[in-house]
């Protein structure tokens, strides 16, 4: 399966038998009619499995692996890319290799390189390493095919999809023939391995293939033999991985008695966007130069594309390591604002408290930075400023709030200076339109920098990542403060922190303001009856479009595709979320460029000092 830049693969531990070619080509057809994906990876020396030993000198055993190889050609029943492992022999010499196969022809046959022969390992015993013989040979004939042979990049014919494959300990050397081949285009790397289990190496497993897709920036598929092949002293567990970027994608390691088929999705627009993003990358490549051969594949594109993994709705908000996650972001939003408290000497932090989710995870840092600097919250100086269309409950949220945290309350009634202000400017204080609305935010912040200069203080923003990248703020308003702290938090994630800011930081009396305020429709309180998801849209959603299109560049055709997946929607209001957001996004990055200084928290921002260089006047559209 192919479509919109994802591809689906399969990575396979087969049930097989020691020695015996016949029944493991048999399996791995059986195997084949019914995998659902565009290429598929089986374990290393498959055909033969690994632990035939001295078996690998018998020219029955070998003349069998030809005749079973030719078998799958001529009824492989798998109109994808296969890649299986062999004993290869040339002038009388094996290699253990790689056979990379569609239908009835072999596409290439890689070699592999580093050879164990430590500990429970002694593959030089029969094989030779692939090293010299590549440097002779770029091809080799094998069953009336002329088959490249060596170091080779497989690629489509538009160069979206390309992958290299090695051989299990070529994994675990210093420099690897992955990262070489990742060097030379290949997006994807195929590992056909026989790894053994031992206590403590699945985690070590792990790590290292994590750490080859995050080195390369692109994608890994690891597939390992089984527990049959487990012979003498040598347990084999199935352990089989397929990562990204370094992004676990699925894991197995079941000791499973029967076949196994797992499957991952790689993204490969992600890929080419992380490495157009990643200088260090671009730096390695045309550095080397190892006589790297590429392979035209063709790879049919799908019509449909069913995803094997669920997609993650909500990606900022942590699901595993939560209170270790949740006290990491709030030590960094903490430290910055230290810092930067210190820095300026601030004698206060002033902080307009709306009862609304931004400014009372602003408030909780402050109260956190005071605690820890061993300053008496009062000079914490929270202002709640009513105004035309304030709500009693998020008024009294904001009085709680500030009286149970002992923090100075302030309750400035803006509703006659924001009157004063439209017959100044000839508005007729009814019409609710932009300026309506943006007076109130416009007076709100004028009133917090005022106090903030009476009381040689910094006005605290509030205002977070997903406002930001929307341009759900007004320019010179609440746009505008003295620090950003919320700056690089998108608003799913400050849901998360204030709820757990609720559970396990504060008292009773400040867990139940704290939950009622999580409750209460995010709104800015500026017409009646003002909804902000009803006009910009669910945050949930435009958060998960801001995680694809920051963390992995997606257009509007794949952002529309996804979202309809993802979040069950029609394609009409897919197309309205999606063209709603990019319509924003770019035409309000004016307000961005004059945005305060603000810590990044996660591994994205929108400051126009950090991650997001844009033009303020951009015209895609």
């Amino acid at each position: 399966m192919y479509k919109n830049g994802f591809l689906k693969v399969a990575s396979v531990t087969p049930k097989l038998k020691v020695g015996n070619p016949t029944y493991n080509i048999k399996e791995m057809i059986n195997i084949l009619k019914d995998v659902d994906s565009s290429i598929t990876v089986f374990p290393e020396l498959g055909v033969t499995a690994y632990t035939c030993n001295d078996l690998f000198f018998q020219e029955s055993m070998l003349r069998d692996v030809v005749d079973e190889i030719e078998y799958l050609l001529n009824n492989n029943p798998y109109k994808g890319i296969v890649v299986i492992g062999a004993p290869l022999e040339i002038d009388s010499v094996l290699y253990n290799c790689a056979f990379v196969i569609q239908e009835d022809k072999i596409l290439g046959i890689v070699p592999k390189f580093y050879l164990p022969n430590t500990g429970e390992f002694y593959e030089k015993r029969w094989f030779q390493s692939g090293f010299d013989i590549v440097e002779k040979r770029k091809e080799v004939k094998y069953l009336n095919q002329v088959v490249p042979f060596g170091y080779i990049v497989f690629k489509t014919p538009d160069e979206e999809v390309s992958f290299g494959v090695e051989i299990c300990e070529d994994m675990w050397a210093p420099f690897s023939p992955g990262n070489i081949l990742s060097m030379n285009g290949a997006k994807m790397i195929l590992n056909l391995s026989a790894s053994n289990e031992v206590l403590g190496k699945r985690e070590i497993r792990t790590r290292a293939i994590l750490e080859h897709s995050r080195r390369n920036a692109g994608a890994y598929v690891y597939s390992s033999a089984g527990v049959n092949e487990s012979t003498s002293e040598t347990v084999f567990s199935g352990h089989n991985l397929i990562a990204q970027n370094s992004e676990l994608l699925v894991e197995t390691e079941n000791f499973n008695q029967d076949s196994e088929v797992i499957y991952g999705d790689i993204d490969f627009n992600k890929i080419d966007f992380s490495r157009r993003t990643n200088a260090s990358y671009r730096d390695t490549l045309n550095k080397f130069d190892f006589g790297i051969i590429n392979v035209e594949i063709k790879i049919k594109k799908s019509k449909e594309y069913h995803f094997s993994k669920k997609f993650d709705s909500t990606p900022f908000v942590p699901k595993v390591n939560i209170l270790s996650d949740f006290e990491k972001i709030a030590a960094l939003q903490e430290n910055a604002l230290i810092k930067r408290v210190k820095h300026v000497r601030a004698k206060s932090l002033v902080i307009g408290v709306s009862g609304g989710l931004d400014s009372t995870l602003a408030l909780q840092i402050a109260i956190r930075v005071y605690d820890n600097l061993g300053i008496e919250r009062k000079h914490i100086i929270g202002v709640t400023m009513p105004g035309l269309h304030t709500s009693k409950k998020t008024l009294k949220n904001a009085i709680d709030l500030m009286n149970n945290l002992g923090v100075t309350a302030l309750n400035i009634d803006i509703s006659k200076h924001v009157k004063d202000h439209f017959d100044l400017i000839g508005h007729d204080g009814v019409t609710e339109d932009i300026t309506y609305e943006n007076t109130q935010a416009r007076a709100r912040t004028m009133i917090l920098m005022n106090l903030a200069n009476k009381n040689d203080g910094l006005v605290l923003g509030t205002g977070d990542l997903s406002e930001l990248a929307l341009g759900w703020c007004t320019y010179n308003g609440d746009q505008m403060s003295m620090y950003g702290i919320n700056a690089g938090i998108p608003k799913t994630l400050v849901r998360f922190m204030i709820y757990n800011y609720a559970m396990y930081k504060f008292s009773e009396d400040v867990r139940d303001t704290l939950l009622s305020i999580l409750d209460t429709p995010i709104t800015p309180e500026l017409t009646s009856n003002q909804i902000t998801e009803e006009t910009i849209g669910k945050y949930e959603i435009n958060d998960f479009i801001i995680h694809r299109v920051l963390r992995f560049g997606d257009q509007e055709y794949r952002i529309k595709w996804l979202i309809e997946k993802v979040f069950d929607l029609t394609k009409e209001e897919s197309n309205k979320y999606s063209n709603n957001f990019f319509k924003r996004f770019y035409s309000q990055q004016f307000k961005r460029q004059a945005s305060p200084d603000s810590p990044k928290i996660i591994d994205i921002s929108v400051s126009p000092r950090g991650d997001l260089r844009l033009p303020s006047d951009i015209d895609n559209r």
